[in-house]
């Protein structure tokens, strides 16, 4: 470890332990620590187990506490905390942080969009250590299409006509973006949806 000569202590503030608990089990054993829970401007040192611990030690709380342990009154946070935590066992608490169904991104309903401010700081070893795009260079058609292009001339309308029906009531501008996924891995693929969507789109007219 380094020592503190080398890295100077920064006083954050103080923890002032000036009572017993009233209730052990309420106060002791559902409280849940996890080095995972940090402010914005500070990172993690690529200390293995550290590293280790980041992700399981909130594993392990889900598992002996249950889904939402982070909003039982000993981990509750004193402020208001903005999150898209909304089902599941122990659903005890209410959502005030608009359309939860949106927490993925990119979405269409006003949900969250990635925060660069922030990000980890970068971490100097010989260059500076940051965040890896995973996204960058990746090839998410070639492997769909050729699948498609495996398929004989009836397997391919029952797949037009099972995504056609999947998307009856999703709003148009999401049906397109998702067609232009389609026509990535193969034109013909993306065509025949959209010739489907047609043929369904006229039998509900009628």
């Amino acid at each position: 470890m380094p020592s503190a000569t080398c890295y100077p202590l920064i006083d954050v503030g103080v923890l002032e332990l000036n009572r017993n608990p009233d209730n052990y089990f309420a106060e002791i054993e559902q409280a849940a620590f996890s080095p995972s829970n940090i402010v914005p401007g500070i990172g993690f040192s690529p200390d293995k187990v550290l590293q280790a611990r980041i992700f399981a030690y909130a594993d392990a709380h889900r598992y002996r506490l249950g889904t939402h342990y982070e909003v039982l009154p000993v981990n509750a946070p004193k402020c208001p905390v903005h999150h898209y935590h909304k089902d599941g066992a122990m659903r005890f608490f209410e959502t005030r942080h608009g359309n939860t169904d949106a927490y993925y991104e990119p979405n269409s309903f006003g949900g969250p969009q990635q925060d660069g401010s922030r990000s980890e700081p970068p971490l100097k070893i010989v260059g500076d250590a940051d965040r890896y795009n995973h996204r960058m260079g990746n090839d998410d058609y070639t492997q769909a299409g050729n699948l498609f292009r495996l398929f004989d001339d009836a397997q391919k309308q029952r797949l037009f006509s099972n995504i056609a029906q999947a998307m009856q009531g999703v709003p148009q501008d999401i049906i397109d973006k998702q067609l232009v996924h389609f026509d990535k891995a193969d034109p013909a693929y993306g065509n025949g949806i959209r010739k489907a969507l047609e043929v369904d789109c006229h039998k509900a007219a009628a």
